[in-house]
């Protein structure tokens, strides 16, 4: 059984949106496509408090896209996004959600940054994602969204720690630096993942 990740397609990810990802909005129609060849959909969504600890605004004196240390971990300090209940961290109305039968919020927790799907970026808590995929009978993961290079990535990573044959669909990706996603993408292949187009499974 096959499960297609949509990963954090928010508005806040999209042109004009806080974060935004050159051409996000393009893997949309991509996306809205593949959810068709699947047996199961399920979708992630970034659901930061305001006093999240990985917004520059929270760090005075600190600009966007500075790394600093936050808890023992390499934090790279982001514009403010996808905060709960704003309309930055709902889905893109462009976006297809009807086949999608549950929905795995990340980055609730201020102290911590959360780029997987499948848990936080200190693996001190896991979202419920890989045990439902193993409840629904998932053996092969399917990862799209945004972005290429911080959410997909360590989702496919976590995917194929996780015991999944995994697959990164890269016409349905963008990624905020595309230097780190080619990086990303041979990680991925380098621990048995596979890069797939979207035209190897529709056609």
């Amino acid at each position: 059984m096959r499960a297609l990740l949509l990963i954090d397609i928010q508005n806040d990810f999209l042109p004009g949106g806080r974060l935004a990802v050159e051409k996000g909005d393009e893997i949309i129609p991509i996306v809205n496509d593949l959810q068709q060849h699947f047996n199961l959909v399920v979708a992630t969504q970034d659901w930061h408090p305001a006093n999240h600890k990985s917004f520059a605004s929270n760090h005075p004196g600190k600009n966007p896209f500075e790394i600093i240390d936050l808890n023992g971990l390499e934090q790279v300090l982001w514009p403010d996004h996808c905060i709960q209940s704003s309309e930055g961290a709902l889905f893109s109305n462009q976006l297809n959600m009807d086949k999608v039968e549950a929905i795995f919020r990340k980055g609730t927790n201020s102290e911590i940054d959360s780029y997987s799907g499948f848990y936080d970026n200190g693996y001190l808590k896991s979202t419920g994602l890989a045990d439902y995929l193993r409840g629904k009978q998932i053996t092969e993961v399917y990862v799209v969204g945004l972005a290429g290079d911080y959410c997909v990535y360590y989702t496919a990573k976590d995917a194929i720690k996780e015991g999944f044959q995994t697959f990164l669909i890269e016409d349905a990706t963008r990624s905020i630096d595309n230097q780190g996603f080619e990086k990303a993408k041979l990680d991925i292949v380098s621990k048995g993942g596979k890069i797939l187009q979207s035209t190897d499974l529709i056609g």
